[in-house]
Parts: C-alpha cells; sequence; structure tokens
C-alpha cells in the first residue's frame, strides 16, 4: 500500500438500477452482491480492491473495497470517490478515534476501533495498554494489515500489536482463521483495570480480543447494587459481571463458565483485586449449571446472564429467542425475593424488543414478576452508525424480581 496511488487506475464498479444509491449518499456502509453489477471484469477483482462506485446513470458515489467472494461484495472506505487510501488516510482515521477514546477514558484501556462506525470497515481495534488487537474482518485490512499495524502503531505508540484473526465474520469474508504477534511481545496476560476490577486478558489464546470492553456501563449499573450481595455471574467469560460486583462490595461471587481458562484468568482478576476469599467459579454447561443449583436450593441477590450470541443471524432468530427465555427462566428461579437479574444479549438480529419480550415470557414461566430499572448497551467506545443495525449490537436489561 502506497500513499500516491492515483485514483484514475482504480477499477469502477457500478450499482444495479434497482439498487439504492440514495441510502449510500446517506452514509449507509454496504453494498450487497445483488446491487452490484457483477459482470466478468468486477468478479475477477482481487477480494480487498478498491474502486470506485458509481450509481446506474455513472455519477461517482464513493470510494470502496470490493470482495466478490462476499455477501458484503463493496463496503465504503470513503465518501470521496477520489480518496486515496494509503498511509496518511489510515493515520487521520485512527487519530480521529483515538482522539475519542481520550476524551472518553483517562487510562489506555478501550475499543479504540468500532469498524464502519470509526471509518474502517471490518476493522475492531481493542487497545490493551501498550498493546493491541487487530481483528481484520474483512478482506481489504487482511491485505492491508501490515500499512494498518504500522499506522497504528505510529498514532498510539503502542509496542505490542496482535492480530486475531477467528470468528464468524471472517468465514464470511472468505478469510482464513490465524492468530499471532505482529510486532513486539508478550509476556503473558494482560492485567485491565476496569470499574475498580482487574481483569486479565489473554491476547492470543482469550475469546475475541481477550476481553469484552462493551459491558463495562453495564459492568458499573451491577457494581452499584452489590454491596454486601451474594451475586451469581453465568457465562462469566474471564470475570465479567462477577468481578466488578466484587470491587463493588458484594459478599461473595461465584462465576459461570464452559472455559477452564477464563475461569482461570477470573481467579488471577480477583487475586489481583484482594478479593480471592470471596470469589469462587464453577465449570460446567451453563444451563446445566443453574438447573444444578436450583436443585441445590441456591438463591442470590444478583444473577446476571451474558450468553454468546444466541441469534447471530436472521436464521437463527426463531432458535434463539427460544434460548434467551430459557436462560431468564432458569436464571429467574435463582433470584433471591426481591432481588436483581441482568440478562444480556450480544445478538444484532434480536432487536431491544424481541431480547425483552423473550427475557420476560422466561422471568413469567419462572412463576416470578419483575420491573426493568435499567436498559444499558454498549459503552461509547463503541459507538454506533446510525445507518447500520448490527453496529449496535449489544443489550443489557436488569430486572428487579418481586419477593
Amino acid at each position: 500500500m502506497t500513499d500516491t496511488l492515483p485514483t484514475d487506475t482504480l477499477p469502477t464498479v457500478r450499482l444495479r438500477p434497482n439498487a439504492e444509491a440514495r441510502a449510500i449518499r446517506h452514509g449507509f456502509p454496504w453494498i450487497y452482491a445483488d446491487e452490484l453489477v457483477t459482470d466478468r471484469r468486477t468478479r475477477a477483482l482481487a477480494p480487498g480492491s478498491f474502486a470506485r462506485l458509481e450509481d446506474a446513470e455513472r455519477q461517482p458515489l464513493a470510494l470502496v473495497t470490493v470482495n466478490p467472494a462476499s455477501k458484503i461484495i463493496a463496503r465504503v472506505m470513503d465518501s470521496d470517490p477520489g480518496a486515496v487510501i494509503g498511509p496518511d488516510w489510515l493515520a487521520a482515521r485512527l487519530s480521529r478515534a483515538l482522539a475519542l477514546r481520550e476524551r472518553l477514558h483517562d487510562a489506555p484501556f478501550y475499543r479504540l476501533v468500532h469498524a464502519e462506525a470509526d471509518g474502517l470497515p471490518g476493522v475492531v481495534i481493542d487497545r490493551f495498554g501498550d498493546a493491541a488487537v487487530i481483528q481484520p474482518n474483512a478482506a481489504w485490512a487482511e491485505t492491508h494489515l501490515d500499512a494498518l499495524a504500522e499506522a497504528l502503531v505510529a498514532v498510539t505508540g503502542v509496542a505490542t500489536v496482535v492480530k486475531n484473526g477467528t470468528g464468524r465474520a471472517r468465514g464470511l469474508e472468505g478469510l482464513v482463521e490465524e492468530t499471532l504477534v505482529l510486532r513486539g511481545a508478550l509476556a503473558g496476560p494482560v492485567p485491565v483495570p476496569m470499574n475498580g476490577a482487574v481483569y486479565m486478558a489473554d491476547l492470543l489464546g482469550g475469546q475475541k480480543t481477550g476481553l469484552f470492553y462493551d459491558q463495562r456501563p453495564n459492568h458499573a449499573f451491577v457494581q452499584g447494587l452489590s454491596r454486601g450481595a451474594r451475586v451469581l455471574d453465568v457465562f462469566s467469560h474471564v470475570g465479567g459481571f462477577a468481578l466488578a460486583a466484587l470491587a463493588g462490595g458484594a459478599a461473595h461471587a461465584l462465576a459461570v463458565d464452559g472455559s477452564a481458562p477464563a475461569l482461570a484468568l477470573a481467579e488471577q482478576g480477583a487475586a489481583a483485586m484482594g478479593a480471592a476469599d470471596r470469589f469462587d467459579t464453577r465449570r460446567g454447561d451453563a444451563f446445566d449449571t443453574m438447573a444444578a443449583l436450583a436443585e441445590e436450593g441456591a438463591a442470590f441477590d444478583i444473577v446476571i446472564c451474558d450468553p454468546p450470541a444466541f441469534a447471530p443471524s436472521k436464521q437463527a432468530l426463531e432458535a434463539g429467542l427460544r434460548a434467551y427465555e430459557r436462560v431468564a427462566r432458569l436464571a429467574a428461579g435463582l433470584v433471591a425475593p426481591g432481588g436483581f437479574l441482568c440478562l444480556c444479549s450480544c445478538s444484532h438480529a434480536a432487536d431491544l424488543t424481541r431480547f425483552r419480550t423473550a427475557s420476560a415470557r422466561g422471568i413469567g414461566k419462572a412463576g416470578r414478576r419483575s420491573q426493568i430499572l435499567f436498559t444499558g448497551f454498549a459503552g461509547p467506545d463503541h459507538p454506533v452508525l446510525p445507518h447500520l443495525a448490527e453496529s449496535g449490537y449489544l443489550k443489557a436489561l436488569v430486572f428487579r424480581l418481586a419477593p
């Protein structure tokens, strides 16, 4: 990649007459395969190529990146068709993203780039102090990963850059899975301070980038309810809500997850906080473990369930909603009278209304009555592109259950 690529050398791709060019002009960032003229020349473009996009009347619309192998065949890189995608362009996008995060957070632990919402299509970057993890989930980012890493180091000054090439999004782009250190080195898990807790993030072997920053404000709300509470955190990952609750003065927290390495990291985090004596873990299937706890007669003042995406696509929506209902039913039965239940969904296909309905149905089937105290979303370091519902995927509902 260079910063001197003349735009007149770029290929041109064109929308079909039935495509909605107005949506692109107003900020929608994706062009689907059935909206683009896919002649032999377009199909021959290498995944990750840049091209100028025109409407059906051959009027210029934007500079895009093209992947003929993807259902999202083109992504808008810049609304200026004459833009040059090179080191200066990358540095400008990263600098703008960094300026927002430095305004939001006092310490360099946050999501630095949230894909299309930060003007870097398909790219996620999480920062962990002097280290950063890039998820190149679009073909252009995979092709130009070295240039992206160089710009990241230049703009932020991080010493270590990790590529996390895993996840469903890469498969949809035709990209293989791969995780490796691109710059610098890692000595082990990275301690991350957040909401007064300490989380241990495994940047090479953990889920996603190693930690979920998106739940920060929802952790904080539950933390405010936690003084003296008995807390159950199901689908806990590396301690999630449990460690936040301990930092808020919870009497005890039990973390449940299917991953032994994740629970080991949660234990390390609790020890780093000086809260190991108030923390326990239980490895197992979440549904089976909640059923077993009910048989044991266990009750908690606060129960949190933060599962993986049960509805990652429209095709999985109905099954996913049934799973969310089941989670709510099992979890509600473990909440002590007058206690609190926090239910979360990271499924963009299940909107807030559907998720709330499924959760309320499950609580009702458990024989409990409830009121909603709080509706939360991802933190502001996960900005939402107004035109793209998928960028606002996270929902969190906190219920108070009647005595």
